[in-house]
């Protein structure tokens, strides 16, 4: 009797349910079911072993080419998220392998797409010699190349730089280390993780161009995209095709801003420190449309009902429950592999340059030298605006309603695409590459700052704000004793991930080819872009050992000074 009450509450409880289904709900399994069709369609394009690509630049091929190149952007941030995750945590949390994540992750970031792509590249297409899998698994690890390190930098920074009130209510609850991930040290990672994201998307699509289009010596590893689509349209010189191009790469930011990002940074301010406002920071039409959604509500109780089962806490208490016992075993295991796969790559590396003389390393270190003033140049130029505007554009809720879409598009537009027009301009004004390079670094890795200044100003707890307010603080005091301290842990990790990023734009600002002419500057991207147009791998592997090495020295030294200072004296834990 029970089960028949039990069963007929259930129906009645669905066919409730079912009566407030709204159109939204119609429109969102639309949507699913045109990404499932969409996906096998994908799927097929992998499958298929072309030898050869052939590039349409008719309008109407862009769709299906946009759809190709946002799926391996999104499986790209997947992918980089579940690495944010797990190697930001495991950064964090153990001082041991932190000596090592940390100088490897300035490796990671400083690595240009060419230094591996070639490897990469080569390895996985001769792993799947029957498929497209391995040319398209290489493209989407180069977009990921481009998205994780400034996600993970944030994780790892927030991680480190937790309020001490968090830290301590955690104690106090004796928090397991799921627990606390998941209830204090999450929510509060979560806004800087999700600019970090936005801009993560952004450095992904800086290189689509690239990984799309890929040329090593006479073979050509093409992928139908809108990367590969502006690449053979800059080729033929077709202006038209490049218009097209830049229309619907404009289009898809536009898109996936209002679909995706909108209601992410929405839903993200409910994780703000503060106890004095309930400000909204941002709205999003879609986000409202998503809290009404019946469908996703029924979907949420049985995702969480299934969370809770999985997750349910063992009758031990948490200091005795088996993951503390194994998880420094696990970690352990983890850093020996790491160091043993760090040994075999530095002996293949060792083999590759036994080929160059001493010699040949001078004009390459000199290269770098050029190269590293051209990275700081472009990161100090772009603080001068994006700290100021992203102070603007956080502390105001006007004004990230207005700037937050645009911000997202400029950043998320591919600046390679531009970088046409912009030497043009160069050409016009007798401005060399050498000094011209600087400015094409800069429109890429400006939004690294922005973002992190945003992040910043948005974290900033309302009731500091408000007490600055009661105080009748001026404008310039207020910015000098609060503002200012308050972002400076996020614009180190802005500092540190754009000149990381500007180390990756020297190969394609130092080496350009406009008009069937090659300008290059002196510097280390353009050895690097020489190196990997011609399968030098000595010369490319020493160009790429040179990189990584000026970038971590850079890092350990004058970025490690900058985060001791953010940690020690402007951290709101302090």
């Amino acid at each position: 009797m029970q089960t028949r009450e039990r069963v007929w509450g259930e129906a009645t409880a669905f066919l409730e349910r079912f009566r407030r289904v709204g159109w939204f709900d119609f429109v969102l399994l639309a949507g699913f079911v045109g990404v499932v069709f969409g996906l096998l369609s994908l799927a097929g394009e992998w499958r298929t072993l072309r030898p050869a690509v052939h590039i349409d630049l008719s309008p109407s091929a862009l769709p299906i080419y946009v759809f190709y190149s946002l799926s391996r952007g999104l499986l790209a941030y997947v992918l980089s998220l579940a690495f944010t995750l797990s190697y930001g945590f495991w950064a964090a949390k153990d001082p041991i392998a932190e000596r090592v994540l940390l100088p490897l992750l300035d490796i990671l970031q400083s690595i240009p797409v060419l230094g591996f792509m070639p490897g990469i590249v080569l390895a996985l297409v001769s792993l799947f010699p029957r498929s497209n899998i391995g040319l398209e698994l290489a493209s989407i690890l180069m977009i990921f190349s481009g998205q994780a390190w400034n996600m993970t930098f944030s994780f790892y920074h927030s991680l480190r730089s937790l309020p001490k009130d968090q830290i301590e209510a955690a104690t106090i609850y004796r928090f397991d280390w799921w627990q606390k991930l998941r209830w204090v040290e999450l929510p509060f990672a979560t806004i800087g993780l999700v600019w970090n994201s936005m801009m993560s998307m952004a450095g992904g699509w800086f290189f689509l161009m690239i990984t799309e289009s890929f040329v090593l010596g006479s073979k050509d590893f093409r992928l139908p995209g809108i990367g590969s689509y502006m690449s053979v349209a800059v080729a033929r010189g077709d202006v038209r095709a490049m218009i097209w191009a830049v229309v619907a790469m404009i289009l898809m930011i536009v898109l996936l801003d209002q679909l995706l990002w909108r209601p992410v940074v929405v839903w993200s301010q409910k994780f703000r420190v503060e106890e004095g406002s309930n400000e909204q920071i941002a709205s999003s039409w879609v986000y409202d449309w998503l809290r009404r959604s019946s469908l996703l509500e029924w979907l949420g109780e049985i995702g969480n009902r299934l969370f809770r089962r999985a997750t349910r806490p063992a009758k031990a208490p948490a200091e005795e429950r088996p993951a503390s016992r194994w998880s420094g075993t696990l970690s352990l295991f983890l850093f020996v592999t790491l160091i043993a796969l760090m040994l075999f790559g530095s002996w293949r590396l060792i083999a590759i340059l036994r080929h160059l003389s001493w010699q040949e390393f001078l004009p390459i270190l000199r290269s770098g030298g050029w190269t590293l003033g051209r990275v700081l140049l472009s990161t100090a130029l772009g603080t001068l605006w994006a700290l100021p505007a992203g102070l603007a554009i956080g502390l105001s809720t006007r004004l990230s309603r207005i700037f937050q879409p645009i911000v997202q598009i400029a950043a998320s537009f591919p600046a390679p695409m531009l970088f046409p027009l912009v030497i043009a301009l160069l050409k016009a004004g007798g401005v060399t590459l050498d000094w011209g390079s600087v400015v094409l670094m800069l429109l890429g890795t400006q939004w690294y700052i922005l973002f992190n200044v945003i992040a910043g100003a948005m974290a900033i707890p309302a009731d500091l704000r408000e007490a600055s307010q009661s105080y009748r603080l001026g404008m310039r005091l207020r910015a000098t004793s609060l503002y200012l301290p308050a972002v400076f842990p996020y614009l180190v990790t802005g500092w540190v991930t754009a000149a990381g990023g500007a180390w990756n734009a020297s190969i394609v600002a130092e080496y350009v080819t406009f008009k069937g002419r090659v300008f290059a500057a002196n510097g280390l991207g353009a050895q690097i872009s020489l190196a990997a147009e011609h399968a030098d791998f000595p010369r490319l592997a020493a160009c790429v050992m040179v990189m990584a090495a000026i970038v971590v020295l850079f890092n350990r030294t004058i970025w490690r000074w900058c985060y001791r200072i953010a940690e020690e004296q402007f951290s709101l834990s302090k």
